[in-house]
């Protein structure tokens, strides 16, 4: 009986992970609409669907889960008969059911030009496991002169962003328990404990403020970001948000503060000098937190916030910075994620106080100080490169670029090895295990990043990297545009992927697609967009990929943070009144209002008329994946 129910609460867990279903989650069906003549004022609708893998859906005649179309608009159209399989089904447990394609006609009765509009309704199921009914809604015009046509859902599509997202909340949690190796964050672990050594009144209330210790460190890092966020959604709702999030990722301005805070702070940490917030506000911060009760508990955490603030300013900049490239709520889960990890460690301390009163700081302190000095080097260029890429400057080429990682690289590979000292090191009369492991590391680093500035693609920096389209000298170089590679407009400088020929506005790309019968392929990108970089590197550069992008698609890269002016001709003025003026906010008002995409990358795949067929794909790296995508338009 134990086993069974087992078994039964797996396959319960089973059915809720595969078919878990809200907003934005992946259809498992993949449905296109067409209307084609049949004779005068008479029409075959067909629903043609492609099912996700290891799924199947039933057909009319099943009692419980059938497919159905539900009309809202039929324009005076009437209805011939009913709804007819084309398909055969196949017998699945004495069922009939359809794996991998269904397909399914109507007939109307109407005159050309009417638009119908109406709405699917299937469930899908694996094994003996069904999800949620679905639907999804249509639109088919009819008309003599070609089947008017379009594709809904997308059963490969991941969520949007998800991944990405995922993966800044893991690097997020990293630096936030890397920070307690730093020398202004390590020092406050002898004050917790002191603090949380003073005990409470009973065990209970002194776990309690542990615990609220830990949460009030959560809310001093998170609150300013959700308030900032929130205010902006306040006053001019999630475009204005994106806008200012997008100026923040992108714009010369804050990109060039980040680049000199982080040059200031390593000079700091190479011994230069000593940032420090006014003595003014710590004092005041830490004499409160000898009060009694919670008053005390969070005067603490701001102590600890404050003091702290030297290494983690710069590291929580970047997270932040990181995180604008996706969708408005995302610095705050990154935000939250961050000073999840960096309290844990302070709230384990103060719940167990007695284990960890002989932690000492040392030496090794000034070690991880020098070293972070050296990283905060490497990372502050990137910060430089975007405002480089966006604005044009041409001053950090990719080779550039990488002769500085490897020089800074190169040079903490010697200083771990004790042949470089800063004032406030000690003599390094022998080096240790992990010292030695380390250099080994780096140097193992160096070694990898030097055939990069002969052109060889570095996939695992490609994210952090410029383009390897702006290196002058390439050994090897890859893929060329063909000699008909389209010319734009007007002399944007912008270029795509691996050479590859494209246009960089819709309506160059919609009027190709009508002269050369391929659909279009929107890459949603930008310079400042890590996840684009590495998508390009890791996924374009499959050679089947870059078969079909460079024979079967007319790409259109749509850049939305590029700052170069548009001919007054091509401005766009808004509903609100706004006029804009430059190639970046042009195209992101574009994908907001017309895709309703907030994030990059994203790819879609348009007919000439601009109908999607299929998308928005997001930040994947499935080759298979992608692949699929770019088929799925192509096979019915």
């Amino acid at each position: 009986m134990r086993s069974k129910t087992i078994m039964m609460t797996a396959a319960l867990l089973m059915s809720v992970a595969v078919f878990a279903q809200g907003p934005g989650n992946p259809a498992s069906a993949l449905w296109k609409v067409s209307a084609d003549p049949v004779e005068t004022d008479l029409y075959r609708i067909t629903f043609s669907g492609k099912i996700g893998k290891g799924l199947h859906i039933y057909g009319l005649d099943h009692p419980d889960n059938p497919f159905t179309v539900e009309y809202t608009a039929l324009g005076g159209a009437v209805l011939q008969g009913g709804l007819q399989a084309v398909s055969g089904p196949v017998d699945f447990k004495g069922e009939a059911v359809y794996f991998d394609r269904a397909v399914f006609t109507q007939e109307v009765r109407s005159q050309e030009g009417t638009a119908l509009e109406g709405t699917l309704h299937w469930q899908a199921c694996a094994d003996e496991m069904c999800g949620l009914p679905e639907e999804q809604d249509f639109q088919v015009t009819l008309g003599t002169a070609q089947a008017h046509s379009t594709v809904i859902g997308d059963p490969e599509r991941t969520q949007d962003g998800h991944k990405g997202l995922w993966a800044l909340i893991l690097e997020a949690i990293l630096w936030g328990f890397a920070m307690l190796l730093t020398p202004c964050v390590f020092p406050m672990v002898p004050m917790t404990i002191s603090f949380f050594l003073k005990g409470s009144d009973n065990v209970h209330q002194g776990r309690f403020k542990a615990f609220m210790y830990g949460v009030f460190i959560v809310l001093l890092y998170t609150v300013p970001i959700c308030v900032i966020i929130g205010l902006t959604w306040i006053v001019g709702g999630e475009a204005v948000t994106a806008d200012i999030f997008n100026w923040l990722a992108t714009h010369w301005l804050p990109n060039l503060i980040f680049f000199i805070v982080f040059m200031v702070f390593a000079a700091s940490f190479f011994g230069a000098f000593e940032i420090v917030l006014p003595s003014s506000w710590q004092n005041k911060s830490d004499a409160r937190s000898d009060r009694k009760g919670l008053a005390g508990v969070f005067f603490m955490a701001l102590t600890l916030v404050l003091v702290s603030f030297s290494c983690t300013g710069p590291i929580v900049g970047s997270v932040l910075i990181q995180s604008t490239q996706g969708e408005f709520w995302t610095p705050m889960v990154t935000m939250l994620a961050f000073s999840v990890a960096f309290a844990l460690p302070f709230t384990i301390f103060a719940l167990f106080p007695e284990l960890l009163k002989k932690l000492k700081s040392g030496a090794w302190l000034n070690s991880v100080k020098v070293v972070m000095g050296f990283i905060e080097v490497a990372f502050g260029f990137k910060f430089l490169s975007v405002a480089d890429q966006t604005y044009h400057w041409g001053l950090l080429d990719r080779e550039v670029y990488l002769a500085i990682w490897i020089v800074v690289f190169t040079l903490l590979g010697f200083y771990l090895l004790g042949k470089i000292r800063f004032r406030h090191d000690d003599e390094v009369k022998h080096i240790g295990v992990v010292r030695l492991s380390l250099a080994i590391a780096v140097f193992s680093f160096v070694v990898y990043m030097v055939p990069g500035l002969f052109g060889a693609p570095l996939k695992a920096l490609s994210g952090y990297l410029p383009p390897i389209e702006t290196q002058d000298f390439v050994l090897t170089p890859g893929s060329s545009a063909s000699s008909a590679s389209p010319a734009p407009s007007h002399n944007t400088g912008l270029k795509i992927a691996h050479n590859l020929p494209g246009y960089f506005t819709l309506e160059e790309g919609f009027e190709a697609a009508r002269e050369s019968g391929k659909p279009v392929l929107v890459d949603i990108t930008g310079h400042g967009c890590t996840n684009c970089r590495e998508m390009e590197a890791r996924v374009w550069s499959d050679p089947e990929v870059l078969r079909r992008l460079r024979d079967d698609f007319v790409i259109v890269a749509l850049y939305t943070d590029d700052k170069q002016r548009l001919p007054e001709a091509q401005w766009l003025t808004t509903p609100g009144g706004k006029t804009l003026k430059t190639i970046g906010s042009v195209n992101s008002y574009i994908v907001r209002t017309r895709f309703q995409v907030n994030a990059q990358p994203n790819y879609l795949i348009l007919d000439a008329d601009g109908n999607v067929l299929a998308g928005p794909r997001g930040y994947n790296l499935s080759i298979p994946g992608f692949i699929d995508f770019l088929d799925s338009p192509l096979s019915f």
